[in-house]
């Protein structure tokens, strides 16, 4: 590392020098970051997929709940049309 003399403050770093600094400041935030989210125990990743897991989980119980709900839904326009049109056909019997 060499000082230049035009700006005593500022240091000249080789490319290599440089990647290091900062690969090791990336670590050190991405360490601090995660123990700020309380996952700095080791065990890191096996929490993010399992939240993973269970968000996909819950993706796959909505999507679920809709196409029954959508299914009911059909189903029950069917009905009411297979119904309306016996009693307009009279094949219940029904008032004459």
């Amino acid at each position: 590392m060499a000082i230049d003399n035009d700006y005593p403050e500022m240091l000249n770093l080789r490319p290599d020098d440089l990647d290091e600094l900062l690969t090791r400041a990336a670590e050190k935030g991405a360490e601090r970051a995660l123990a700020a989210l309380g996952l700095e125990n080791g065990h890191a990743a096996k929490d993010i997929r399992d939240l993973r897991g269970l968000i996909e989980a819950w993706r796959q119980a909505r999507q679920t709940a809709w196409q029954t709900f959508i299914k009911l839904l059909t189903t029950g326009v069917l009905v009411a049309l297979i119904v309306g049109a016996s009693i307009k056909l009279k094949l219940y019997g029904g008032v004459q």
